[in-house]
Order: structure tokens, then sequence, then C-alpha cells
């Protein structure tokens, strides 16, 4: 399939998860800003962009050149083929190619393929796991028929290949999951009014889990305390089941206790501002589909410390920008800060932001998903 000379690629991109929390559309696009910045991603590169989501309320609205459409539709495999006014709706868009989001809806996507099997279909992951086993024959059915996936990374797609759930027609796409409208500000402003300090400063943003692994990070601050003695860690998180080991670990190491502060959460913006004042980026990660708020501190051109992982590794250029540890390896952190502390100054934050507008702005990722739309109607 090709386009008419001249003529915009109409892409529809689709949304079957359904809110637990029953919000508001309006409530919706701000709690889910992948959702609103993949579109105007899209959009900015020159592609008309319509949003298909999932929703209890019916409503339709536009916003910065995209059309959103919230109706139900959400939660069961025949949503599609028993829904007449989403068939209706997908008809009357008449879109060139459909942008799924998530791997897990292969009922759906079969039934969208269905309708309109001259379209292509795209999915994106959004860290998706395996399926169990009994689930792996209706994925392995649903994938087939998209023309492509993206993932933030293709070591990503390893997994599902070795368990025989995409083929070797599938194409697969490297593409960042989102992009941020964070940018660098002057530090030592966003230093008084945020209040942090240290020299250097370190910031973490991110859930107090096994997977984030602060643990691993509090011993690593702990063993680099007496090279660094200034150092001091803010940690800002949202769930914290590790809250009381982190605490207990914090209390019993005297290189901890007054160099580690735990604000818990705190509002969006706020974490613009501490991003603007910190000197270093740290997570220690297992596994992530993405890294939103890796992506968020590269925007701000804060250089990042951070595991080893293969989306971390797409993020950050194989660590081009900043620099790579191995999981679960407090000395490897230790070694990392040492080496990367010294050399922090608005040179380096320059370079992060640099990186950040080559690869991850939404110009960036309206371009890669540009070229993807394209390559998925040549192929």
């Amino acid at each position: 399939m090709t386009l008419a000379p001249g003529s915009s690629l109409h892409a529809v991109q689709v949304g079957f998860f359904d809110d637990p929390a029953n919000r508001r559309p309006r409530q919706l696009l701000e709690a889910w800003p992948t959702l609103v910045d993949v579109a105007e991603a899209a959009r900015r590169a020159g592609i008309r962009v319509s949003v298909v989501q999932a929703s209890s309320h019916r409503e339709s609205l536009e916003r910065d050149g995209v059309r959103y459409h919230f109706l139900p539709f959400g939660g069961t495999p025949s949503a599609i083929r028993r829904n007449t006014a989403l068939r209706e709706l997908f008809s009357s868009l008449d879109p060139d190619i459909f942008h799924v989001h998530g791997l897990g809806f292969p009922h759906e996507v079969l039934s969208l393929a269905a309708l309109a099997p001259e379209v292509p279909i795209i999915l994106q992951d959004h860290a998706n796991r395996l399926p169990p086993i009994w689930r792996r024959a209706a994925w392995r059915r649903g994938l087939s028929v998209a023309a492509g996936i993206t993932f933030c990374a293709l070591e990503q797609a390893k997994p599902f290949a070795d368990a025989g759930l995409v083929n070797s027609k599938t194409r697969l796409y490297q593409i960042p999951e989102s992009t941020s409208r964070f940018a660098p500000g002057d530090q030592a402003e966003a230093r008084r009014l945020t209040g942090l300090g240290g020299e250097p400063a370190v910031l973490w943003v991110g859930h107090l889990n096994t997977n984030k692994d602060p643990l691993t990070v509090l011993k690593g601050i702990g063993a680099v305390a007496g090279a660094l003695p200034r150092l001091q860690l803010t940690c800002c998180f949202g769930s914290a089941p590790l809250l009381q080991a982190v605490q207990a670990r914090i209390a019993s190491d005297p290189n901890l206790h007054g160099r580690v502060h735990l604000l818990g959460r705190v509002p969006h913006e706020r974490i613009e501002q501490l991003m603007q004042a910190a000197d270093l980026f740290v997570l220690g990660s297992h596994h992530e589909g993405s890294g939103y708020s890796l992506i968020e501190a590269l925007a701000c051109g804060l250089p990042p410390l951070v595991t080893d992982i293969p989306s971390f590794r797409s993020l950050t250029a194989g660590g081009a920008v900043g620099r790579l540890w191995p999981c679960d390896d407090p000395q490897g952190l230790c070694d990392a800060l040492l080496s990367l502390a010294v050399r922090v100054d608005a040179r380096m934050r320059a370079a992060v932001r640099a990186h950040f507008e080559r690869e991850l702005s939404f110009d960036a990722l309206g371009s890669k998903l540009g070229a993807m739309y394209q390559d998925a109607l040549r192929r």
C-alpha cells in the first residue's frame, strides 16, 4: 500500500486497556502522558493522528491537533466484533495504519485485522512480559497479523521470539516508548527552590521495590561516601514495599545516616525542578520496558548512572551519555560514581540534552514513528 503524492498519512493509535479507576477522558489525558505524547510526536512529523481509547465514558475531543475518541469497548475479546459503534468509528476514520498500544490484546488485534485487512497494524510494547503457556497460542495468532512490533530496545523482542510468539516475517523496530516535556533550567535557581544539596547531588526517581533495587544503590552510596564525603542522595518514590528495609539500611550504616533523604511522592512539576537541581541521576533497575524517569532526566540534561539493561542501553546510546553499571553490583555503582562525579559540568549537561534532542525529543520520536509507519506501508 502506498499513499498518493501530497496526501497525509493517517495513523489511528488504539488503546484496548480499560482504566480500572474509571477516570473521565480529560483525567486520563493527564494521567497517561504516553497516550498524549506519542500521538503528539507523530502529529509533529506531519502525520494525521486519531486516538481511539477504551473507556467507560463516551466522549470525543481534540487537543493539539489530535482527535481523541473515548468509548466503551475494552475488557472483552469480542470488543470489536460485537461493538457496532466501534466498528463504525474505525470505518469512518479510514486509517492508513493502526498503532496498537500493548502486546497483550491478541483477540482484539485479530478482530481489528479482520475488520480492515488491508490496513497494516503496528504493536507497541509497553513492558509486556511473556504470557503463561496456556495463553501463548492466542498471543502467537495475534502477533502474527502485525506488520511490525516496536520495542524500546530490540533485545526486548528476544524472549518473545525464543518462545515462538514472533515469527521471522514480523518487522521489529527500535523506538523509544515515549518522550518528555521536561527541559533544563538554571541549576542554582533550582537548588534554591528545592533545597537540594550535595556535591554531587544524586537523585533517585522510582519505586522502592525489588526491581528498582534501592538496597544495592544504598550499598554503593555507602561505599563511595569516603571518597565523596559531601555526596547527598535524594529519593522520590511512589509505591514503596521496601520502605522499611530502606529505612533500616540507612539507620544501620553511618555512611548513609544524614546523607540519604526520602521525599516520597512529590508533584510531577517538582520532579522537573529536582532534576534541574541535581548533578547525577541514579537507578538500579533489573528490567524496564523503557524508563520514563530516565527519559525525563535526559530531557533535563541530568547525567545518568543507571544499570546496564536493554532499555537503558538504548536510551543512553550504550552509555555514551552518563554511565552504565551492572545490576546488583554496588561496587560497580561506586566505580561509576567516582568516574562520573568529577566530570559533571555544564558541558556534560549540554551534551546530555543534545542527545535527548537527537534521539528522544518530540521531533525525534515523531520522525522515528513516521519512518516506521512508512516502512510498514511499503512492506
